[in-house]
This record gives structure tokens, C-alpha cells and sequence, in this order.
């Protein structure tokens, strides 16, 4: 884990590249080539619906 108690990407999620750097706020992170700025969100875990039927 990076400093703040966030995890950090591996990657740029649109160019690929790994040279990436925390924003001071907010908690987004900036990529140096592309110049992006992204942020990461955990959503939830997903229901378990493999292999089993659909309700209708």
C-alpha cells in the first residue's frame, strides 16, 4: 500500500505505462505520460449468479 493507506495501481488504465504519481487531494492518480488523471473505487463484491439458474 501506498503512503495514506490507499492502494496503488500497477498501471495506467488508458495508456499502460507504470510511471505513475498520487495526487495531494482527492485521492486520484496522475499519470506522467499521458498526463491523465484517474481514481480508483471499490465497488462491492458481486452476487454469486455463475452456474446458477436466473430468477425470473
Amino acid at each position: 500500500m501506498s503512503a495514506g493507506g490507499r492502494a496503488q495501481p500497477f498501471y495506467c488504465p488508458y495508456c499502460g505505462e507504470s510511471d505513475l504519481r498520487p495526487e495531494e487531494a482527492g485521492g486520484a492518480w496522475h499519470c506522467e505520460i499521458c498526463d491523465r488523471l484517474f481514481d480508483l473505487a471499490y465497488s462491492g463484491l458481486a452476487r454469486a449468479t455463475r452456474g446458477q439458474p436466473s430468477r425470473a
